[in-house]
């Protein structure tokens, strides 16, 4: 159990060193010297998790979206706004965000599939907008699959006008804005009525998440 507990440590200073690395410098610039530096540990501890800078980018791809859970909500559109929401909060100051965010966008980054977030994103979307359509939430005209790329599209182009814009800094009011757009267009008038679109309802729904995080187990979370 100590040499597992230790693997799964060092595994995410890894993940965090080549974060930092690739948000700071893309990843074609990117050298596996660097994170090493960056990270502290040895080639070999390095290599026996990962087996190059292609693993190491999809190890932080994958890693972004794995502690944060949005608690199940009776409105299944507000589940979805609260997923847009919270990333937009949490993109402006976790680092492993805004390397997934760099690496997914960066079209200069030869030899790395960059489809795996736009593809769950919109698998995730798809199926919360089938489970709102399921429950009534839904204007008759929604096809939950096109609805669901087109929030994906439109969330990836805020996302990057508002990192060139102010380094993220005005994404959560661009966020809010977009969703207060787009929600009326797929949302029955009541449903519409009730749902917290808020600029401010990420770093609310983050609170609860680490909240929920801290009483399961709290050395994890700091």
């Amino acid at each position: 159990m100590v040499k597992q507990d230790r693997a799964i440590r060092t595994r995410r200073t890894i993940l965090e060193a080549a974060a930092k690395v690739f948000e700071e410098r893309g990843y074609q610039s990117a050298t596996i010297a660097e994170i090493l530096g960056t990270a502290g540990v040895t080639k070999g501890a390095l290599y026996f998790h990962f087996e190059s800078k292609e693993q190491l980018a999809q190890g932080v791809l994958h890693e972004q979206d794995q502690r944060f859970v949005i608690p199940d909500r009776a409105c299944k559109l507000q589940e979805l706004a609260d997923m847009v929401l919270l990333h937009a909060y949490r993109l402006q100051a976790d680092p492993m965000v805004r390397a997934g965010v760099r690496l997914s966008m960066d079209q200069h980054a030869e030899g790395l599939d960059r489809s795996g977030p736009f593809l769950r994103w919109s698998h995730v979307c798809r199926e919360q907008l089938e489970k709102a359509q399921s429950q009534g939430e839904l204007l008759p005209h929604v096809v939950p699959s096109v609805t669901a790329d087109v929030v994906v599209g439109t969330f990836a182009g805020v996302q990057s006008m508002s990192q060139t814009v102010s380094d993220y800094q005005d994404l959560r009011s661009r966020s809010s804005a977009l969703l207060r757009h787009l929600f009326p267009s797929i949302a029955v008038p009541s449903v519409l009525a009730s749902l917290d679109l808020s600029e401010q309802r990420g770093e609310s729904v983050y609170e609860e998440i680490r909240g929920r995080l801290r009483e399961q187990s709290p050395a994890t979370v700091s």
